[in-house]
């Protein structure tokens, strides 16, 4: 089983490294998006397969084994033939196209989730029910693809050849070169790779490298020197450690705070996880695009209200651990999905596969810290023994220096946010006027 859970999780990493990189390099200008929707669907796929299981293997486990061996392969080895790298939105037009795309994948992802809640509350539901159920929510799963099979056909049509056409092509090449040529220009600081100084200056014998500005290509040694690094891999620990801390011991806290069953609680996290994820990574593109929002300002926002909630659960106030449960998903879904462009954002995206990946590594680590450590520990200091040789703890005291410790990290969390805002501002700033002047270009070019 060791060996068997251990092969699982790395092919994990290895489909979410290549999906998601590829994802954010495609659709660069709307790296929110793109993230909110990637990571929302990771939340929903336990809700999802749990669901598949009740519903049509409920008395068969070996088989729902089976098909968990399965679908997985056949999806990946399908998509193989699919997913590649891809030439970027060009021009305003395309990235508005882009951008009502998103629109629809959101709300296909919210429908799905909604979907789901719903068949969750209905009691033993028939096996009849159930297989319609799961046929419906396949057709939903499926239902995004007939946006790139739409694109497609729409682009046929759009570039189908007539005699028009013909004498206005070179116009046209000459256009949407230009456009591309000054885009690069324009994104070259924010987003695009940036050369190496020495080989531009034509000098192979330069000793000394320029050290890249923050919003420029970076490799991963020359991001690990940096303190803006550090200061989103700390905060990102702060946010992510906490959250797993309390998923992974509700039950024993529902316990201590005297909930028999604790449920509602798991499903109250991972409902509100999802919109969390969703919602800021769409929210949080739109304000970059209006006012040039610092991306990291959402996190710092989502830390200080976790912060607020791990209060609330260590007074122990009636119904805290409701208010609690919503509150540490919410903010753990902003957490994961506004860090992923984050970091695109500002040490580009030519290593970004690697400089993600050891981001993440914040998720093993920040479970053993809080969760096995800060809360085993704890827990274990204010338990007291049974005479089955083991221990156990009820009451709000049992979690209490937990959440107090937890909301003291939040805090650190947010000022670090706060910190990296402040010096990712110009990084924003000329995003948004990069994009703002394409807004502009657009709009001078249809008046005429």
């Amino acid at each position: 089983m060791c060996i068997f859970l251990c092969m699982g999780g790395n092919s994990t990493t290895w489909m979410n490294t290549a999906v998601l990189v590829t994802c954010i390099r495609n659709f660069r200008r709307n790296r929110g998006p793109v993230a909110g929707i990637l990571k929302g669907y990771v939340g929903l796929s336990t809700a999802i397969f749990t669901d598949l299981c009740v519903a049509l293997f409920s008395d068969d486990a070996s088989s729902f084994l089976v098909m968990l061996a399965v679908v997985p392969l056949g999806v990946c080895v399908i998509a193989a033939f699919f997913l590649h790298e891809s030439p970027p939105a060009a021009t305003h037009a395309e990235e508005q196209e882009e951008t009502r795309f998103f629109w629809v994948f959101n709300a296909v992802a919210v429908v799905v989730a909604l979907y789901l809640l719903a068949y969750d509350f209905i009691p033993s539901p028939s096996t009849t029910f159930s297989r319609v159920f799961a046929a419906i929510l396949l057709v939903l799963l499926a239902s995004p693809l007939g946006i790139p099979i739409y694109s497609f056909f729409a682009n046929r049509v759009r570039t189908s050849p007539d005699i028009e056409g013909q004498e206005r092509e070179p116009l046209l090449v000459e256009e949407v070169k230009t456009t591309e040529s000054h885009d690069k220009v324009e994104d070259d600081v924010a987003v695009e790779k940036v050369e190496d100084v020495a080989a531009m200056e034509g000098k192979e014998g330069e000793v000394g490298k320029k050290v890249p500005l923050i919003g420029e290509e970076h490799t991963i040694v020359e991001a690990l020197r940096t303190v803006d690094f550090w200061v989103l891999f700390i905060s990102f620990l702060c946010g992510v450690g906490t959250g797993l801390a309390v998923m992974n011991n509700m039950g024993q806290i529902g316990l201590a705070l005297g909930y028999a069953d604790v449920s509602i609680f798991v499903s109250l996290t991972s409902i509100w996880g999802f919109f969390g994820r969703i919602i800021s990574g769409t929210v949080s593109e739109y304000f970059i695009k209006k006012a040039g929002t610092p991306r990291p300002l959402w996190n710092a926002a989502s830390q200080i209200v976790m912060a607020v909630g791990y209060v609330l659960m260590a007074l122990a106030v009636p119904g805290s651990l409701y208010i609690g449960s919503i509150v540490v998903g919410i903010c753990y879904g902003v957490r994961l999905a506004i860090t992923v462009p984050t970091a695109s954002e500002l040490f580009g995206l030519k290593y970004y596969g690697l400089i993600y990946n050891i981001l993440i590594l914040n998720l093993p680590l920040g479970s053993f810290l809080f969760s096995g450590l800060l809360a085993g520990l704890l827990y274990d200091m204010e338990a007291t023994p049974t005479a089955g040789g083991g221990n156990t703890c009820v009451g709000a005291h049992c979690y209490r220096l937990v959440f107090v410790i937890m909301a003291v990290a939040c805090i650190i969390g947010f000022g670090l946010d706060i910190l990296l805002s402040i010096r990712s501002k110009a990084v924003y700033a000329k995003i948004f006027t990069s994009k703002k002047s394409k807004r502009l270009s657009a709009a001078a070019s249809n008046g005429h």
